[in-house]
């Protein structure tokens, strides 16, 4: 029963290391390419206002891009993806380190996450928060109980 919950999360964060591996990998693409030419004919595509706030701060991002910050943001990626993935492979092998890894690593976002609620609530925001905190509470749980049943035992 315990690592049912265990391995949903070490899903979780596997398919959060996936997804930001994909990312990093799509910022290796656009090295030595004009990402600004890209960023706008994505903007075209989706038919969003180039002089609204999320587009222009994309258009922004992009018409400052390098082939250095690119391969940069993209190895920053790969860091982070490892971070998860190795979390999510210690999770799904029962491990107790991870589980101290996955709540340290999501206990750090918090206080950002609430930072940015409290600058406007909107459902992407509060949905990541409302997973995270489930996440960290659901581990520490975890933690807590082996611990009690391991003290218990050795009594």
């Amino acid at each position: 029963m315990r690592f049912g919950g265990v391995r949903l999360v070490a899903a979780v964060e596997a398919a959060k290391g996936f997804l930001v591996l994909a990312a990093g990998a799509g910022l290796f693409t656009l090295m030595h390419r004009d990402v600004e030419e890209i960023a706008e004919h994505i903007v075209r595509v989706f038919h969003l206002n180039p002089a609204s706030r999320t587009p222009r701060i994309f258009l922004d991002l992009a018409e400052h891009a390098t082939s250095t910050r690119l391969q940069l943001l993209a190895l920053g990626a790969v860091a982070y993806a490892t971070l998860h993935l190795v979390e999510a492979y210690g999770l799904w092998r029962e491990r107790r380190w991870a589980e101290w890894l996955t709540i340290a690593a999501g206990g750090i976002y918090i206080p950002f996450e609430l930072y940015e609620l409290s600058k406007g609530v909107t459902w992407a925001k509060t949905g990541l928060l409302a997973v995270n905190l489930a996440i960290v509470a659901y581990l520490a749980r975890v933690l807590w109980r082996t611990r009690r049943a391991s003290a218990f035992k050795g009594s």
